[in-house]
């Protein structure tokens, strides 16, 4: 397939939407609703600064009003009607108390989630109106008002004939210095959402290629979809293989950016699992719930929603992605239990389990990732249940080779709201996967199940040669039911705001690296 430039895209482009996200509210517009923040809870609140801007032009009818309905929760919103003729939908949210801090048992910044959950609050309370826009208040934190809004806002409706609108979305006041900042972390999380929830008879391989292509390249990312020859060029035998059983022909993407004056510089890697549908090969799924395998591709999806907000910011950073992408299919000519394979690094690998084909294809990317001697690899994926029965949707487990690899993504979890957690990386799991089997390398492990996310993990080592290395295991936190208040129900886009804020702190220099 030829592949076309940036065009018509699942993907929005960001800079309209920018545009239109800074605008601050004017007397002139009459259809637009606002929200409103307070802090405080039970009976005691203190108003914003745009709250107190409202009660003041509408000579405290915002205060009077609000007294009416009671004490209003931390988190919650209420919509005030009338409040003046400047003003005449209003959602007052709850902030809760003013001095938060970052909570050590939480280990999340605690007045950030609690503006991004109570903006998302009001956003959906006002969202049912058919307002023509909604000016949102920053909250003393633009950034995170503008996650919580623009993360609310998301909906995947790419495919329903009547589609609804959406509200703008515009910060009160001008000049926010965090509200552009927020809404591109917000939209990178939500291009990753929309690729996530696309079916996987859209987004082929190919296809998700061609996406790529539409959201980065306008961005100055240069896309390169390599071919099934490019790859067997290259002995990529773990990645191909994997992909044996299915019609659709695997692409191996690679991304660049580069930052202004930084042409020289080493880049940092990124890496995303992306298997655009699995039905686990030979070794089948149950069919409940394989609907949802379209998202297995989820680590490639934020690795294009970090890259592009990267590059929508303008960090001065290089970064290479690297997206093997292929289906995990049953067919003819399948990948077989018990088949060995020899990586693009010479080491041969027991395939025991074809629905353990993650890590397979993750081996040689990361293998081709470390042959561009970058400053650290992050890779992303949905890799394994064991991750989902541990951690839950609480945070996505990461092991690493590197103590201040860790420290940096720790600490871009807590900013982020986004949270990570260490796992062990130790020979105890290590020798589960090189001391069995036929192979060098077996994709299970000795003892199967056990300690799984572990395992997995020492078989990704094997093909690492980087001092500073991170694997993410993002299958716990794929799918959002209600735990997260700000996304709603749906694939999540997790972590791509955290490893963006990461990728942050390594071109400012304060991830150490």
């Amino acid at each position: 397939m030829a592949y076309v430039g940036s065009g018509k895209t699942v993907c929005r482009h960001l800079a309209s939407a920018l545009v239109r996200s800074t605008r601050s509210c004017s007397s002139g517009e009459r259809k637009a609703g606002v929200l409103v923040g307070l802090y405080g809870q039970e009976t005691q609140h203190t108003l914003t600064a745009a709250a107190a801007q409202v009660n003041t032009q509408s000579s405290g009818n915002l205060v009077r009003l609000m007294q009416y309905g009671g004490p209003l929760k931390a988190g919650k919103s209420r919509v005030l009607y009338g409040v003046s003729e400047e003003y005449p939908v209003v959602a007052v949210v709850s902030l809760g108390d003013e001095q938060q801090s970052s909570d050590p048992i939480e280990e999340r910044d605690e007045t950030k989630e609690a503006i991004r959950t109570a903006v998302a609050a009001g956003y959906r309370s006002l969202s049912d109106l058919s307002l023509k826009s909604i000016h949102v208040d920053p909250c003393g934190d633009g950034e995170a008002a503008a996650e919580g809004a623009h993360l609310a806002a998301f909906k995947y409706q790419d495919l329903k004939s009547k589609k609804k609108e959406s509200s703008v979305i515009s910060c009160f006041q001008e000049d926010d210095q965090g509200w552009v900042r927020g809404a591109t972390l917000a939209e990178g999380q939500n291009i990753a959402r929309r690729l996530m929830e696309t079916p996987a008879n859209i987004l082929t391989p190919t296809n998700f290629a061609q996406e790529a292509i539409n959201c980065l390249e306008g961005l100055g990312v240069e896309v390169l979809p390599r071919t099934y020859e490019w790859a067997k060029e290259r002995n990529m035998n773990a990645f191909l293989s994997v992909s044996r059983g299915s019609g659709e022909p695997p692409v191996f993407l690679e991304l660049t950016y580069k930052g202004k004056g930084f042409d020289n510089e080493k880049p940092l890697a990124i890496v995303g699992k992306g298997v655009t549908f699995d039905t686990g090969g030979i070794s089948i799924k149950p069919s409940a719930n394989m609907d949802k395998m379209r998202a297995d591709m989820g680590g490639a999806a934020c690795t294009v929603g970090s890259i592009f907000i990267a590059a929508a910011l303008g960090l001065p950073i290089n970064i290479k992605g690297f997206i093997p992408l292929c289906e995990n299919m049953p067919g003819s000519i399948a990948t077989k239990p018990g088949d060995v394979v020899v990586a693009s690094n010479g080491k041969s690998i027991q395939i025991d389990n074809t629905d353990a084909e993650g890590r397979l294809i993750l081996a040689d990317a990361l293998v081709y990732a470390s042959q561009h001697n970058p400053r650290a690899i992050v890779n992303m994926a949905t890799l394994t249940g064991a991750m989902a029965v541990a951690l839950g949707s609480g945070a996505t487990g990461v092991f690493s080779n590197s103590k201040v690899l860790w420290e940096a993504m720790h600490e871009a979890g807590t900013l982020s709201g986004d949270r990570v957690w260490r796992m062990p990386l130790w020979k105890h799991y290590s020798t589960q996967v090189t001391d069995f089997g036929l192979a060098d390398v077996h994709n299970l492990g000795k003892y199967s199940r056990d300690g799984g996310s572990c395992t997995a993990a020492s078989f990704l080592k094997e093909f690492v040669t980087c001092d500073h290395w991170m694997h993410m295991d993002i299958a716990g936190v794929m799918e959002n039911k209600d735990e997260v208040a700000y996304l709603g129900k749906g694939m999540s886009g997790r972590p791509t705001r955290t490893v963006a804020t990461f990728v942050d702190f390594m071109a400012s220099g304060k991830a150490g690296i």
